[in-house]
């Protein structure tokens, strides 16, 4: 529905949303009604749907029964690497995929407007690891990498699908500086405790741990198991950085911005173990770009996830289907009991095996009582992703439009041009796509109430959030937005909270269920929500299916 410009600018906000405004609006210069509308909608994960989980009695009884090899319950990276592998290594086996959403692909979804496609959710994927063979393989079956060089052997990419220069900029005492990392108008001190920071990241990069594994891999379960280094993940890592004597302000807000950006929380609220993780991991190569290159599409990650959709082979899909009850059948099977919203009715289907990727405030609620569950409490921070259409080019002094665009000091993680990889991005007229991205602030103590505060807000405060910070970073191009879909999503990936990713309930979550037919896969059971960790979530739990016992060096 068109809201008018003058509601959303003056009207208060509300829930979440207001309590953002408040500490943004004041300092808007020269925020002024403009008199045209803006198109748009509030959208968001079907919690609706999802939420009968909680009310059992109220979903249809089944009245059929099928069978089938495997089922698989989440269409996200999880549920579709795991698929994809199915097919791969065991062919014949029959599979039935079931997604709560109207579309696979978990957070890795997409939306599109007359111009372009964009994302509305994770949106890139670094240079892999040139080890982890089985990714590599994946990205050379959807036509990333194209091959590799014969002098190096280092894979080469699509040159349409490395993110195009210019990459990053950042608004910084008024003037747009190339790259995120802040260094325009910074004093030497900081600048000096920045480089030692990013040199001591290097250093770790390469470190090796007492049992000669490195310190720090993707996949995490790769990591060494050196009680030293693990012992960090009981501690904050904004602790670790008081204990080393980083106390530049630069270098904080870097930091927040870093992990708000992979984790959603700040440096305060997180494992040490995963802050230093976050920087040490990364090692990927190629031979047509610079290690620190990145993979990126219009639609984001939902490029990846359909790639791995269609290497899944013909097994079914079946999308709006809430599964609502796990079950040991008679004969030892598994009894998953099934709700298809779109036809009104139950279906109880008999699988040898089921793979079970969905987060776990589903999966506690799928698993029989009878199950002893570890008591597993993933932290997931709501997000909000808004596309917005705008007349104007959104300049400034300075680094001209980039890929990714954020403002120092900002509570939200700024935006990306979704027309960045196609040749017209480069053009300084004409309508632009943005996708603004928003972690919003959540206490661990009472993660429901942030959830509940963004589900109450309305159209109308989000928009005037987001239009607010678009106003502080590009003054009067507010007046130019046209359009505005906005997504909240309440439950957004899972955050590495201190304690989570080496305690003892992470590794009794990933454990298989049901007398070993069920084995789960999700990156809550990683702790950190990266496609590497996903995808590796899925390779696995359709191995342990198949009863192909975990390769120490891949954890395949």
């Amino acid at each position: 529905m068109p809201l008018p410009r003058r509601q959303f600018l003056t009207q208060a906000g509300v829930g979440l949303a207001g309590t953002l405004l408040a500490s943004l609006v004041g300092s808007v210069p020269g925020c002024t009604p403009a008199r045209a509308a803006v198109q748009g909608q509030l959208r968001g994960a079907g919690h609706t749907l999802g939420h009968l989980l909680r009310t059992p009695g109220k979903i249809p009884p089944p009245t059929r029964t099928e069978q089938v090899d495997t089922v698989l319950i989440g269409g996200g990276v999880s549920g579709l690497a795991a698929r994809r592998a199915l097919h791969r290594l065991a062919p014949a086996r029959t599979t039935l995929l079931l997604e709560l959403e109207p579309t696979t692909g978990g957070n890795a979804a997409s939306g599109h407007n007359a111009r372009t496609a964009y994302p509305w959710g994770a949106h890139y994927l670094p240079l892999p690891d040139t080890r982890d063979t089985e990714l590599l393989t994946f990205l050379q079956q959807a036509g990333v990498l194209t091959g590799y060089d014969a002098a190096t052997g280092l894979p080469i990419y699509d040159e349409t699908m490395l993110c195009h220069d210019p990459a990053e900029r950042l608004l910084l005492h008024g003037h747009w500086q190339t790259g995120l990392v802040p260094e325009a108008g910074v004093p030497a001190a900081d600048r000096a405790e920045i480089a030692r920071f990013l040199a001591e990241m290097d250093c770790l990069r390469h470190a090796v741990g007492a049992d000669g594994r490195e310190l720090f891999r993707l996949p995490l379960a790769l990591s060494s198991a050196d009680d030293a280094t693990r012992a960090l993940d009981a501690e904050t890592m904004a602790a670790w950085l008081i204990r080393h004597g980083y106390q530049s302000e630069y270098l904080r807000w870097y930091l927040d911005y870093s992990y708000r950006d992979d984790f959603g929380v700040p440096a305060a609220q997180l494992s040490a173990w995963a802050g230093l993780h976050y920087f040490a991991a990364r090692k990927g190569r190629a031979h047509n770009a610079p290690p620190d290159a990145v993979l990126t599409w219009p639609q984001g990650n939902h490029f990846l996830a359909d790639a791995l959709r269609a290497q899944g082979g013909p097994g079914r899909i079946q999308t709006e289907a809430l599964v609502w009850g796990l079950a040991e059948a008679p004969d030892g099977r598994v009894a998953v009991q099934v709700y298809d919203a779109r036809s009104g009715h139950s279906t109880t289907i008999l699988a040898e095996n089921v793979i079970l990727a969905t987060p776990w405030h589903v999966t506690k609620h799928l698993l029989p009582r009878i199950e002893a569950l570890p008591d597993l409490a993933p932290l997931h921070a709501p997000w909000l992703v808004a596309n917005l259409t705008v007349a104007g080019y959104p300049g400034g002094p300075g680094q001209p439009l980039s890929w990714d665009n954020v403002r120092y000091g900002s509570p939200a993680l700024g935006y990306i041009d979704a027309e960045h990889q196609a040749l017209r991005g480069f053009e300084t007229d004409g309508p632009r796509s943005l996708t603004f991205y928003w972690a919003l602030p959540t206490d661990p103590a009472d993660p429901v109430a942030a959830r509940r505060h963004a589900l109450a807000s309305s159209y109308a405060d989000w928009l005037r959030l987001v239009l607010t910070e678009l106003e502080l970073m590009h003054p009067g191009l507010t007046d130019q937005v046209t359009a505005a879909d906005l997504w909240v999503w309440g439950h957004g990936m899972v955050a590495p909270t201190p304690g989570y990713v080496w305690g003892a309930a992470r590794a009794q979550a990933a454990q298989p269920r049901l007398a070993s037919r069920v084995h789960l896969a999700h990156t809550d059971l990683s702790g950190i929500s990266l496609f590497e960790e996903a995808f590796h979530q899925g390779e696995r739990a359709a191995r342990a299916v198949l009863g192909i016992v975990a390769n120490p060096t891949t954890n395949l």
